[in-house]
């Protein structure tokens, strides 16, 4: 599957209209349902590779936007979402810059 291809596991006769929300792969356990004895073999299913890191990344952005944004009547709520999100990258980014000016008691 290269950029801008319709996922492997999609079948337009099966399942439809296409949704880049949902994954056309097979269908897993969730990290909820998995007990703690499986962990292991549940994480050794997961891949690793970087474009599928980026899908997962993508289908839960698209999840995100058709749940808050893309929506008939939105409210401030994404904005609100994404403001905090900025909000704490930012202080993250910065945090080396605030433990400096930490009240320091010398003696």
């Amino acid at each position: 599957m290269g950029f801008g291809e319709y996922p492997a596991g999609y079948n337009p006769k099966v399942h439809g209209a296409y949704n880049p929300a949902r994954s056309y792969g097979r269908p897993d356990t969730t990290l909820g349902e998995t007990k703690i004895g499986e962990l292991g073999s549940w994480l050794s299913r997961r891949s690793y590779n970087p474009q599928t890191m980026l899908q997962a990344v993508n289908r839960n952005y698209w999840k995100w936007a058709q749940k808050w944004v893309l929506v008939k009547k939105t409210n401030l709520a994404p904005f609100i979402q994404m403001g905090m999100i900025v909000s704490f990258g930012y202080y993250f980014y910065q945090y080396r810059s605030h433990t400096n000016h930490r009240h320091a008691k010398y003696h």
